[in-house]
């Protein structure tokens, strides 16, 4: 049994070219197909559900956690006015901004010998942690970005979120908003390395 997902348009228009490569494999084909034994992939990269509300599976299939929830309460016509308000260029052209606003930032974070990203940043997310000279364990290091995380979402100015990559906490920033500017990014890094006592 092969499932499929319909992947409508050429997405890759949408893209900066130094990032197309990332949607290269859709890009040959407007359907993705993936076999039976790559469902726990997909299901752990389109879930919804958090961690406190996951339950065991008792053998009933939850189709919401394997695509896209764009076909229920008529969703899909909430992405058609976005592409009909803004058309492809104009989409194409704040995605563009969006990946060049993060990686100014990630650069930031990597020229900071304090810092330290966690994963790549090819588009609009930046996964990074504080780490104080010394600071090795890695619990202690979750409850100071933990700490760092609270303050700055409480300053009001700048909200960010976390995941875990490979077991470590790591602060996420999220470059969505048609309002973001360079100043905003500018703004959250001093708020992160003020709440994490580092010198900017």
């Amino acid at each position: 049994m092969v499932s499929k997902t319909h992947f409508p348009g050429s997405h890759t228009d949408c893209v900066p070219n130094s990032q197309a490569h990332y949607l290269d494999s859709s890009a040959r084909r407007h359907s993705r197909l993936y076999p039976p034994h790559s469902e726990p992939v997909a299901r752990s990269a389109f879930s919804l559900v958090p961690e406190y509300l996951q339950t065991e599976s008792r053998g009933a299939v939850d189709y919401m956690d394997y695509t896209f929830q764009l076909g229920r309460r008529f969703r899909a016509l909430k992405l058609w006015f976005v592409f009909r308000h803004f058309g492809t260029e104009g989409i194409a052209a704040r995605i563009r901004n969006h990946v060049h606003l993060a990686k100014e930032f990630a650069d930031r974070v990597d020229s900071h010998p304090r810092l330290e990203r966690l994963a790549p940043a090819p588009f609009s997310v930046i996964c990074f942690r504080a780490r104080p000279e010394g600071l090795n364990d890695e619990r202690a290091l979750e409850q100071l970005n933990a700490a760092v995380l609270e303050k700055v979402n409480a300053s009001g100015e700048v909200f960010l979120s976390h995941t875990r990559l490979k077991g470590r906490y790591s602060l996420r920033l999220a470059v969505g908003n048609l309002n973001t500017t360079g100043d905003h990014l500018r703004r959250a890094f001093q708020l992160v390395c003020e709440a994490a006592g580092l010198a900017l």
